[in-house]
Formats: C-alpha cells, structure tokens, sequence
C-alpha cells in the first residue's frame, strides 16, 4: 500500500496537472481509508486556489525610463555610415571614371581614328586596349570585391606607361594632351587600390566563424 508522503506528492502533482508517480487507483484507495490525507488534499487544493487567483502585484512602468537611457545612436553606426559613404563614392567615381575611359576608346574603335595619325590596326588595338581597361573600372565599380584580382594587372600597366610616357614627351614623341589623358588611368588605378584596401580591411574587422579557441 502507497505511503501517505507519496500520496500527498502524487496529490500536489495532480492539482499542477503533472504525472502522479503512482497508478490513480492506488491514490484513491489510499485516499478512500486515510482521513489525514483527504483533509491535506483539501487544504492543498485551497492554496493552489488562492496562488492562483491572487491579484498580481503592481510594477511601475518603466517604458520611459529604459528609452531614456538608451543611447540616442548605436555604437559604431556613425562609422559604419561613412563608411557605407566612402565605399559608395569610390563606386560611383570608379563608374565615371570607366565611362570616361570608354569614350576615350570608341572613336578609335569605331572609326580606326587615333591620335598622331596612328594606322588602323594599331588604333583598334589601343582602342580595344582602353576598352578592357573601361570594363575592368566598371567590374570594380560593380563588384569591389574584384578589385584584389585586377589590382596587379592595371597598377603594372600604369607602373610601365607613367615612365614611358613621360620619357617620350620630353623627346617630342607625344603631344601633351595625350599624355593628360593617360590620367585618367592613373586615377582609376588609383580607386581600385582603394576599393582593394577598403574590402581588405573589413575582412580584417570581419570576425572568423567556427574558429574554436582551446581551452
């Protein structure tokens, strides 16, 4: 025969709607002899009722107080802005700059006509050439993210022309505004390496996943 502490345990069980422990025939041939145990039943079920059907306790509203002490900007949002800024105007110039530079190759492309009377054929080449530099400013403009691949490419090609040209312009061998316009390669060689250093510098921030640190 059930205990009268296992009873009582498979009692408050019951009024929480929890398992009993016990077979609910045993409980109620227990209760059915034991006087004790039905007058603890009852006085346990008078509690749980008042518990609860007792008026919560009132709390404050806080809802001012908490907005109050919650800062007006979020840390890092206004770096996070200009930083947003400064990656989009390096985009938008980068796209100018490609434009530009594809204006500079059509006449050539389109018509064979180059500047200092070059033949056809080498001004479909240097059409082409200022054509596929065009593209690779605007890929960049596109997708940052490219801009580590096609740095080497176009930072050597202006490494080379920057030396050549200005040799050749002091020989006589270039007029002056060709050789300006070789400037507008060298700013867009210069956004790239920017657009390269800024994607650089928020894989350093960015923090690794799954890396576990022994303990």
């Amino acid at each position: 025969m059930a205990s009268c502490s296992s009873v009582r345990e498979a009692l408050s069980a019951r009024l929480d709607g929890e398992p009993l422990g016990m077979p609910e025939e045993a409980l109620d041939q227990h209760l059915a002899a034991c006087a004790p145990c039905v007058q603890w039943a009852e006085s346990a079920a008078v509690v749980t009722r008042r518990a609860r059907l007792a008026e919560a306790p009132q709390v404050p509203d806080l809802t001012a107080v908490v907005l109050t002490a919650l800062p007006r900007e979020l840390p890092g949002a206004a770096a996070a802005a200009r930083s947003r800024l400064a990656d989009a105007t390096v985009r938008l110039a980068l796209l100018a700059t490609a434009v530009a530079q594809a204006g500079l190759a059509w006449p050539a492309l389109s018509s064979g006509a180059a500047a200092m009377s070059a033949p056809v054929h080498v001004a479909h080449e240097t059409g082409a050439w200022n054509l596929a530099v065009a593209a690779a400013f605007l890929a960049v403009s596109a997708a940052p993210r490219l801009a580590v691949g096609g740095l080497p490419f176009l930072a050597t090609f202006a490494a080379l022309l920057v030396p050549v040209t200005l040799a050749d312009l002091a020989a006589g061998h270039v007029h002056a505004d060709r050789a300006v316009a070789h400037l507008l390669l060298l700013v867009g060689v210069v956004l790239v390496a920017t657009a390269a250093w800024r994607g650089r510098r928020r894989g350093e921030a960015r923090p690794v996943r799954g890396l576990r640190v022994p303990a």
